[in-house]
């Protein structure tokens, strides 16, 4: 354990779409809240909020709500960076920096996530580095899921918790 690199991961996973599907997803409150989020609400820089299926752009502020998990769980950050065809950066818990690249390799589509920029302190950083890595796992799986055959796997009961879909 002493070489595992607690300041940032990368999670990959191919995705049988058009780049621009994935990017499409990633962009709007519409496209997270299909395979990612319960609500996502963009607001501009005069803070008034971006219609549904409006791209955000950078300098955004957000709001995301997950399902199994009551209203007061919320994040809360800034949309960093994005060019409208395959990158997006995005501040998420922690403070931490989320990067999405949108790729082809080997003719397949890769939607590639990297976290970084995780807190100084060593156990508030090892617990969201764990749980952030546990959660976009789970949630590229389920974009993936969505985006090539519409079965979302998201447990959206709240009554039931600690479960890896929620």
């Amino acid at each position: 354990m002493d070489h595992y690199d607690w300041n940032q991961f990368v999670k990959r996973i191919t995705i049988h779409v058009p780049p621009q599907t994935v990017y499409n997803a990633w962009s709007t409150a519409k496209g997270l809240e299909s395979w990612f989020l319960r609500k996502a609400v963009f607001y501009d820089s005069h803070a008034r909020p971006r219609a549904h299926e409006e791209k955000f752009q950078a300098g955004d502020n957000y709001l995301w709500l997950w399902y199994g998990y009551p209203d007061h769980v919320t994040e809360k950050k800034r949309i960093l960076s994005v060019n409208g065809k395959d990158f997006l950066q995005f501040r998420f818990s922690g403070d931490c920096i989320v990067s999405i690249n949108i790729k082809s390799e080997n003719n397949e589509t890769i939607c590639e996530l990297e976290q970084h920029n995780f807190p100084e302190d060593d156990q508030e950083k090892i617990d969201l580095h764990i749980g952030c890595s546990t959660g976009w796992t789970f949630y590229l799986a389920n974009l993936k899921s969505i985006l090539e055959g519409g079965i979302d796997l998201r447990n959206k009961n709240i009554d039931i918790e600690d479960v890896v879909n929620a």
